[in-house]
Parts: C-alpha cells; structure tokens; sequence
C-alpha cells in the first residue's frame, strides 16, 4: 500500500479500537482500520472510515452491543 502522506509503499492497515465521548455518551468502536506507515511515521483514516465511522455514531442505538467497561486512570 503507498502512503499518501510521503508516497512510499509499505503502508499497512492495522485494527484499533477507538473511543468517542466520554460518561454516558462513550461510544467504543472496535477494529477500526488505521493505515500506518513506517516510513515518515504517520497514522491515518481512510475518507472511507471516516464515514463509517460517522454512520456508527449516528446509528449507534440500532448498532452497539452494551458491555460493561473497566475503567482505569494513568496516573
């Protein structure tokens, strides 16, 4: 894959899971494609994923499955 921050090859996708919102408004996205590249370093979202992601939050009622979450501050 080329990455289209400084258009070398070796860019790859890998899955993370992201948070949005915060309280009773947290939203957990799990395996979100990120393209990564390991040679200027960069992380990105696809135009793609960025849609999806907000018709994941849009429709967030009639797609997320309620879990309960452990909660933990750094420091």
């Amino acid at each position: 894959m080329i990455c289209e921050i400084c258009g070398k090859k070796g860019a790859r996708a890998r899955r993370v899971t992201r948070s949005y919102g915060r309280g009773g408004n947290l939203l957990v996205v799990e395996r979100v494609p990120v393209i990564t590249c390991p040679h200027c370093g960069e992380s990105y979202l696809t135009a793609a994923t960025l849609h999806e992601l907000e018709r994941i939050k849009r429709d967030r009622k009639e797609r997320a499955a309620r879990r309960p979450v452990a909660v933990a501050n750094f420091g």
